[in-house]
């Protein structure tokens, strides 16, 4: 194995794994992605490693098997499972986290992409621009129209309460 891939792995596998896993809600296929782009990156690390950020390389490789999957089966409802919504909840919002992450679900693919890789991998407009290969406004549009239909499915189910603010800045 290429030098320096083993490292990547170990240190990036974990939060590539949380990415699938928001973007399919199936843990096995989320393992089965990481695994296919792990695959990919190990076939092409030279590449990889001298690119300018690995991390948004191989991101972009998830994010293409993702789609490419999607257009392989129809849609349907994912179930959700622990890994998925945190963990135990002390505070009783695993309901809520699991209602949002339901909704999250419902969006189509890109804008679901877009929220996942800002809200939870924490990218700016810019890098998720460069990641999807769309412009800075696309990225806008669609992290605003996601957000307003996430807001409207959650006030329509009326169970969770506005404490938060999901995606206030």
């Amino acid at each position: 194995m290429e030098e320096g891939f083993e490292q990547f792995l170990a240190a990036r596998s974990a939060a590539l794994f949380r990415t699938a896993l928001l973007l399919t809600g199936d843990p096995h296929a989320a393992d089965d992605l990481v695994q296919a782009t792990f695959e990919k990156v190990c076939r092409k690390w030279g590449q990889v490693a001298r690119a300018d950020s690995p991390e948004a390389y191989v991101r972009r490789i998830l994010v293409n098997l993702v789609k490419d999957g999607r257009r392989d089966r129809s849609r349907h409802d994912l179930p959700l499972t622990e890994e998925l919504v945190g963990g135990a909840d002390p505070f009783r919002r695993t309901d809520q986290r699991d209602e949002l992450i339901r909704a999250l679900h419902r969006l189509p693919l890109r804008m679901r992409t877009v929220l996942v890789l800002r809200y939870f991998d924490d990218f700016d407009a810019p890098a998720i621009a460069a990641l999807l290969g769309v412009s800075q406004a696309t990225v806008r549009s669609q992290c605003a129209r996601g957000l307003a239909r996430l807001r409207a499915e959650v006030e329509a189910a009326g169970s969770l309460t506005s404490e938060r603010g999901f995606g206030e800045a």
